[in-house]
């Protein structure tokens, strides 16, 4: 399969600088890291994202790519002579107008298929909503065909010319003066832009460019488990490509809405309830929340606060597995702030049996050997 060029996989220009490229490199390696994406091709796409920044991070092997593209990070690139491997399929004609001032597109690479541009979108949902996902339209600006030119970029088709400059090769040559002499250098055609057409008069509506922005409606399917931060692909859905290139992709990156009663640690759920003193104590049977809807909870007899129960099955869904995770519910035993008589009075006859009663708490023990200790 032919790769595709190193500066248009990081999305930058030719002209990018060492720092417009690390932070390109930055961006798309956290997009793409199968750590983190959901994109089933993101494996691929991070490695293909790796090999462009090793090769334009390192300027000896930038100039080299710059010189000869993809045949130029071939280990083997010119070591068996002109008959040699590395060089098939290779335009000597672009290499050596490349050394004098030429540069190395070929007179078709403007005509060539190109993939439109990426758009990313952000989109808030619940917590509720990330827990069960949803179905919900976006509608997102994207620049598509012209409508009135169909993309041709002119009033007619009458309007549409061979260039005048070049006769539709895409390309001219320039003679120039160098330290070898006169030579001569092909370059991209300064009418056309290397399209080999020539527009005499502009579609009104899109002014040449054959694209115009507008809005689609695009339905949105969130998956199950969503968590901030990660994102889906929808392939097509980006800008339109050029040349008969496909459209880009559109990627919608998700924030979840903080819930006022869950907190979400990976794909447990974790709640928090309080009981009373006497629940705490005694043991009892509560009702707790859980996203799936509330379910009973055996409180055993002499539970503490801060105890930490755990509820199968009743967290988050995975968004890749769809495997729940768990629910953790801790609970807090409730001091009352305020006491009727009735209250006072049973709590003052539980102090004094308490009182009567030997302490086997840690301090308890520590007052007792100190005591001893001291005697």
């Amino acid at each position: 399969m032919d790769k595709r060029d190193y500066y248009e996989v990081l999305g930058v220009s030719k002209n990018a600088s060492d720092d417009e490229i690390k932070k390109a490199y930055r961006t798309l390696a956290k997009k793409f890291h199968p750590d983190v994406s959901s994109e089933s091709n993101a494996e691929a796409k991070f490695k293909e994202v790796q090999e462009a920044y090793d090769v334009l991070s390192d300027s000896t092997k930038r100039s080299q790519y710059d010189q000869f593209g993809h045949a130029g990070m071939n280990p083997n690139f010119g070591s068996g002579g002109f008959g040699g491997a590395g060089f098939e399929g290779f335009d000597f004609g672009d290499i050596f107008s490349s050394f004098f001032g030429g540069g190395r597109t070929s007179s078709g690479a403007r005509n060539r298929p190109r993939k439109g541009s990426d758009i990313q979108r952000r989109m808030t949902v619940t917590f509720e909503e990330s827990i069960f996902g949803k179905k919900e339209t976006m509608r997102v600006p994207v620049y598509d065909e012209c409508h009135v030119c169909h993309g041709t970029g002119a009033a007619s088709s009458k309007d549409i010319h061979t260039c005048s400059r070049c006769h539709g090769t895409g390309y001219v040559v320039i003679e120039q003066q160098s330290l070898f002499g006169r030579t001569q250098s092909r370059t991209t055609c300064p009418v056309c832009h290397g399209s080999g057409k020539e527009i005499i008069n502009k579609c009104s509506n899109c002014n040449g460019e054959g694209v115009e922005k507008t809005n689609k409606d695009v339905e949105i399917k969130v998956p199950e488990g969503i968590e901030t931060g990660q994102q889906i692909r929808l392939e097509g859905f980006g800008n339109k490509g050029s040349s008969g290139g496909p459209n880009g992709d559109l990627y919608i990156v998700f924030e979840v809405h903080p819930s006022s009663i869950y907190t979400r640690e990976g794909d447990d759920i974790v709640v928090e309830v309080e009981i009373t003193f006497s629940q705490a104590a005694l043991g009892d049977e509560i009702e707790v929340p859980t996203v799936y809807g509330n379910v009973l909870l055996k409180i055993p007899s002499g539970t503490q606060s801060h105890t930490k129960f755990r509820l199968r099955g009743k967290g988050a869904p995975n968004v890749r597995t769809k495997v729940k995770g768990d629910e953790h519910v801790i609970v807090n035993v409730a001091t009352p702030a305020k006491l009727s008589s009735e209250q006072r009075k049973l709590f003052e006859q539980l102090a004094r049996l308490d009182g009567n009663t030997p302490s086997k708490s840690k301090w308890g023990k520590f007052k007792s050997s100190f005591s001893k200790a001291r005697n």
